[in-house]
């Protein structure tokens, strides 16, 4: 569909049917790869490997962020852009940033391969399970430079109205990265690094086909004649930030949890915080894509100063996340035994133990996390970055930080109950920030010129 009559003219609720919904199930998709992942490596290698593959996966992350950062940071000032009619401007935007996101990736997969041991020795990790963990960041390192670009084509797809394209790539990418890691790992027989190279594989080549309707100019975005220009970088990195901090204060934060966990419980706890990690990989992906996919039609509407369509919009955004929120609720309290032995399924009484105490506790974190989420996307699609990496940042780092030193005294429950606790605390901080703007959206629409009515004599 043409992306400027989906964005202005079509009814909010139906663009969200049109818009979130494949951007829901399109971000599920590209994030089962962490789940397959998951499951394949835990049955075919054993615990010791799955609670490697968790130490090391803040840190491959952590090297996919930076990309998210470009390709989010782009995507916003593109939608603006279009809504003022600067295509010029837009296509500039494009070219530059798959530019940076490709070198960025030659830069930091070379200073992830080279110091992987050290940083899982910091982590605490010691003989085979820090060589496996070693093995898989490493495999992620030297494939940067042609994989990170997926998470960018995917905003930009959108952005041209591909919106069932993007949602048919990340599918792909997903059932593509199963189907090698079961031949790599239980038919080939490879170790650890067999799983990252699957998962690299899948990315690259669903990346190249991704590319194809821009090379043949048949998107509404085209490569041009690239003209950096610091002021354009920096509003990339403002508009990317909330996202990239996010990202980035998550895995710090998982890195530091890890850390805390090798010494509370050893390779148990860790497998234990994998667990919620991955329960939360079915979640936050459809928060996420519900919101992220609405973002253009937001950045359009509001560069076109349509501010009660950009309010209508949010309202969908807010009601719909709220309501997948509270299923999950459900979900991860009700089946807890279940999710555990999905990721493992010869899981010992003490892990079991463990798991479904974590994950009972973990669900709250539902109750009100949906709340920040819509928030922070709000702000981001409204080119608001310092509201949004503010609550970006305290959700991700500040409040789980604050709050592992608050609940020290209750051991590994009290690491648990981090995650609820965090969601709590960032719902206040959203509802602040969103009566302290409330004059500037609830702004009356622009009057278009050749839409005024002429004053009667």
């Amino acid at each position: 569909m043409n992306s400027t009559a989906l964005f202005s003219r079509t009814s909010p609720l139906k663009l969200f049917f049109l818009a979130a919904i494949p951007g829901a199930v399109s971000m599920l998709a590209s994030a089962l790869y962490q789940t397959i992942d998951g499951v394949f490596v835990g049955r075919f290698l054993g615990e010791t490997a799955f609670a490697a593959l968790n130490l090391a996966m803040p840190f491959v992350i952590i090297n996919f962020s930076l990309a998210d950062l470009i390709g989010v940071g782009s995507a916003v000032p593109i939608s603006v852009c279009f809504g003022k009619k600067e295509g010029e401007k837009a296509n500039n935007l494009f070219t530059c940033s798959c530019i940076m996101i490709v070198v960025t990736g030659v830069l930091i997969g070379g200073v992830l391969f080279a110091a992987a041991p050290l940083l899982i020795q910091l982590m605490g990790a010691e003989g085979e399970f820090a060589d496996l963990a070693v093995q898989y960041m490493r495999v992620y390192a030297l494939c940067s430079p042609v994989t990170t670009i997926i998470f960018a084509v995917d905003n930009y797809l959108r952005i041209c109205g591909f919106i069932r394209g993007s949602m048919l790539m990340n599918i792909g990418m997903s059932v593509l990265s199963g189907v090698l890691e079961f031949l790599f790992l239980g038919v080939f027989h490879f170790g650890i690094w067999g799983a990252a190279l699957a998962t690299c594989s899948s990315m690259f080549i669903c990346a190249v086909i991704a590319f194809i309707p821009f090379f043949r100019g048949k998107a509404l975005l085209r490569f041009c004649r690239p003209q950096f220009k610091m002021g354009m970088v920096r509003q990339i990195v403002a508009c990317g930030s909330p996202n990239f901090l996010n990202n980035i204060a998550g895995r710090v934060t998982s890195i530091l949890m890890n850390a805390i966990l090798v010494r509370l419980g050893g390779e148990a706890a860790v497998s234990v915080y994998g667990i919620l990690m991955f329960a939360e990989g079915f979640i936050q992906p459809l928060l996420y894509g519900m919101c992220d996919s609405l973002q253009p039609a937001v950045g359009y509407n509001w560069g076109a100063q349509k501010f009660s369509r950009v309010r209508a919009i949010e309202r969908c955004c807010f009601v719909a996340s709220g309501i997948v929120s509270l299923l999950a609720v459900f979900v991860i309290a009700l089946f807890p035994e279940q999710i555990t032995k999905l990721f493992m399924a010869e899981a010992g009484q003490e892990i079991l133990s463990i798991s479904v105490g974590a994950l009972q506790l973990f669900s709250l974190t539902y109750v009100t996390r949906w709340f920040s989420f819509a928030t922070q996307s709000y702000m981001l699609a409204i080119e608001k970055p310092i509201p949004a990496s503010l609550i970006s940042v305290s959700t991700a780092l500040i409040f789980p930080v604050i709050l592992i030193g608050a609940l020290w005294p209750l051991g590994l429950t009290g690491i648990w109950m981090n995650f609820a606790g965090t969601a709590v605390l960032a719902a206040i901080l959203s509802a602040v920030i969103l009566l302290k703007l409330r004059r500037e959206l609830q702004r009356p629409d622009a009057v278009v010129p050749s839409e005024e009515v002429p004053a009667q004599s």
